[in-house]
């Protein structure tokens, strides 16, 4: 990875995933481009190579950052989007190690995941089930895939990149769950809901006759749907049930399975094995909602919560 071309290529790499799993704005991939130049100019003043960038090397950019006169806010930012940058090569192979797991930046509050509601999800649904009702020919059998990738991203919390990358296979299964490969080449079990398998099925069925090895075909390098198109698409299927653009991407709708099973009395580390996440860490941004339920299970089954104070 320390050849000029290669990081390049996993600074463009990295980018379009921002682009397509967290629906980021032209105006933050071009910020995010300008932090990751300036931390490439960093590396090339002092001699380092990208694949030899070690935790230490983190904290000598954080240090420069703030000699050279940027706010905390700003110094945050840009370290927030190396650290994501090294993640990013390591969760997809390009590198051995991972950096900037170890390196603490100034410390600013976390912001919650942008999350749909319950209505809201089923009103996209429902839109998606319509538009299946409403189209024929080429159009339906779009509509079909646009729902059945609709009703396997909730159902499952599937990475974007895992989801158009199902093989086949899956729509055929008996099984009511899938195996999938995440990050790292780990594999988990994935439950399947009943309207899942009836979506894939129907997708299958509709798309007259396709062979070849992966559930969403498409005339890509990959043979199959890209992560890109899905997210465009599903900025169009969104603003058909009445949702803002700015308020959808395929990570919105992994947020809302995530967040949507805890509310309703899921288990943290249930979660943290259906989401693939290797450290609970990263599933505790959720804590918010465990604290919502902690307090409304207080307010409801503690004895005392009746009593009225002034009898006291």
């Amino acid at each position: 990875m320390s050849a000029p071309g290669a990081e390049a290529s996993g600074r463009a790499a990295y980018l379009d995933m921002l682009a397509a799993e967290r629906g980021a704005a032209a105006n933050t991939l071009a910020a995010y481009g300008r932090d990751l130049e300036d931390y490439r100019d960093y590396l090339a003043r002092t001699g380092c190579a990208l694949d030899a960038v070690e935790a230490d090397t983190l904290r000598g950019y954080l240090v420069d950052l703030e000699a050279r006169g940027l706010k905390a806010s700003s110094a945050a930012r840009r370290l927030s989007c190396v650290r994501g940058f090294h993640r990013f090569l390591y969760a997809e192979g390009l590198a051995e190690t991972d950096p900037g797991a170890p390196v603490a930046g100034p410390r600013r509050g976390r912001a919650l995941p942008k999350v749909l509601g319950v209505a809201e999800v089923d009103r996209l649904l429902a839109v998606a089930r319509e538009a299946v009702a409403a189209s024929e020919g080429p159009a339906a059998a779009r509509a079909r895939r646009m729902h059945c990738l609709l009703e396997l991203l909730y159902a499952t919390g599937l990475r974007v990149s895992e989801l158009v990358a199902l093989p086949r296979a899956a729509a055929t299964t008996r099984e009511r769950y899938l195996v999938v490969r995440g990050k790292g080449g780990r594999e988990r079990l994935v439950p399947l809901t009943d309207l899942a398998r009836a979506a894939m099925r129907a997708h299958l069925d509709g798309a007259g006759g396709e062979d070849g090895p992966w559930l969403f075909p498409a005339d890509s390098e990959s043979g199959h749907l890209t992560r890109q198109a899905f997210a465009r698409d599903l900025k169009t299927a969104a603003a058909a049930a009445g949702i803002r653009a700015d308020r959808i991407s395929p990570h919105v709708l992994r947020h809302a399975f995530a967040s949507h099973l805890l509310q309703n009395g899921a288990d943290l580390r249930i979660v943290q094995e259906l989401l693939g996440h290797a450290d609970i860490a990263t599933t505790q941004i959720y804590t918010h909602i465990l604290d919502e339920r902690l307090k409304s299970m207080v307010r409801d089954l503690h004895p005392l919560m009746d009593e009225d104070p002034a009898a006291a």
